[in-house]
């Protein structure tokens, strides 16, 4: 069964609601398995699959998220653009518990996880500069603005490694680099989508002020999960608008991500690698099939 757009959900997002189930997929990928199986579902007339980013459950540390294995698997179904969707943390007075943001720049604080597919003999260096898909981003941005939620159309998101929380020094480092939003979970994905030539835009929920802000109390799960439940009905209500605006997308330059940026020698790719990567490049390698 083929989608052309997927959901990963994160915390607080486990399912897509009022969907019609098709099937579920047990994705097997050369990068291990993904985070869960991946339900593929009829949202409103829109076929989309869905993968919970910490697994059914929410199993799974930000750093143990299966990130490669997730994007390798979507690509397999014949995902071309993903809707990322995450709990975050604010560290702007503007951006409320319970806003959303559509994020359009990124600074990684991870130092823990697999960032990339490259390497193992296959060298390459595709551009990052917008890591979040502006088309996509502009096609959310307008169902959001028809609708009642509070959101904004732009903010930078911290990634740091967890599972704790910021030391309250480290939250006001972050805003004085000028970033608005800190959270665990969209490196490497974002990375990972751009290298796979697929598009995707994430909606950040923000659920509370980190621990800069001294006149709150410090964030706790308790308070994320009581504001997480409200913007989780929010957002779900929004999917199936979400989705049918997507599905009307053409050709994105994120398709075309790694074009003229594969460095090595297509011969010289370690075997390994190259039946790897055969899914996402093999396009470039004019005929060297992964047996050769």
């Amino acid at each position: 069964m083929k989608a052309r757009i997927a959901v990963i959900g994160g915390s607080g997002v486990y399912q897509l609601s009022g969907a019609r189930l098709i099937e579920k997929i047990d994705v097997p990928t050369p990068f291990g398995m993904p985070s869960d199986l991946i339900t593929v579902a009829e949202v409103g007339k829109q076929t989309v699959a869905f993968l919970p980013r910490h697994g059914k459950g929410h199993r799974l540390l930000p750093t143990e998220v299966p990130a490669r294995a997730n994007i390798w698997a979507l690509k397999s179904l014949g995902v071309e653009q993903i809707l990322s969707i995450s709990a975050v943390g604010s560290l702007r007075e503007q951006f409320r518990p319970g806003d959303f943001i559509l994020c359009d720049q990124l600074i990684d604080r991870t130092r823990n996880r697999e960032l990339s597919f490259f390497g193992d003999g296959l060298v390459a260096h595709v551009p990052f500069a917008a890591p979040f898909c502006p088309g996509m981003s502009e096609v959310i941005g307008g169902i959001l603005e028809k609708g009642k939620h509070p959101f904004h159309d732009r903010g930078t998101l911290v990634t740091m490694e967890g599972p704790l929380f910021s030391t309250r020094a480290e939250s006001n480092l972050y805003r004085s680099w000028d970033a608005d939003l800190i959270g665990m979970t969209a490196l490497p994905e974002v990375k990972l989508a751009r290298e796979a030539e697929m598009c995707l835009a994430g909606i950040a929920m923000v659920t509370d002020y980190d621990c800069w802000r001294e006149s709150e109390e410090s964030v706790s799960v308790e308070m994320i999960l009581k504001v997480m439940r409200g913007n989780t009905k929010a957002v779900q209500q929004l999917i199936p608008s979400i989705a049918a605006a997507l599905s009307a997308r053409g050709e994105c330059a994120c398709h075309r991500a790694a074009e003229n940026t594969l460095v090595t020698d297509p011969a010289l790719i370690p075997y390994e690698t190259r039946r790897k990567l055969w899914l996402l490049y093999g396009k470039y390698w004019k005929g060297a099939s992964p047996q050769e």
